[in-house]
């Protein structure tokens, strides 16, 4: 003869897996991974100076490259050849690295990057390390 009641039956249980703490967990780590993300990254939220639009006094000596959309080299407005490119470069790199003159380069839109990235690599390679990228100024719509 048992003696149970109604009372000790499976005391209301229910069959049912509570959601919250699993919420809870899963916010509480895509909050980690949004703060950490950007420093994986490598991104650092850095305010720039505001630049002014007076003309910069050059006191260096320069020497004018273009690049046309050609391909075609230029060094102070004369057409040179790869070979003469490096061999100029050199020249100037020769005069020691106070005297070295500062590299503006003028490279059209439509050239291609392997031409660029010559002339970059022949200034760097032959000893200027002063290299200036020229543009046109952004007209405000």
């Amino acid at each position: 003869m048992s003696m149970s009641s109604d009372f000790e039956s499976d005391g209301g249980m229910l069959n049912e897996i509570n959601m919250t703490p699993l919420i809870d967990v899963m916010l509480v780590l895509l909050i980690i991974f949004i703060v950490t993300l950007p420093v994986i990254h490598g991104a650092v939220n850095v305010e720039l100076p505001q630049m002014s639009n007076k003309a910069v006094d050059q006191k260096d000596h320069t020497v004018d490259v273009s690049v046309a959309a050609d391909g075609v080299i230029y060094w102070d407005k004369q057409p040179v050849s790869d070979g003469e490119l490096q061999g100029k470069v050199a020249a100037a790199a020769a005069q020691g690295v106070e005297a070295s003159p500062v590299v503006r380069i003028y490279a059209d839109k439509a050239v291609r990057y392997e031409r660029v990235a010559f002339v970059l690599s022949s200034a760097q390679g032959g000893g200027l390390s002063k290299i200036d990228f020229v543009t046109d100024k952004a007209e405000v719509k």
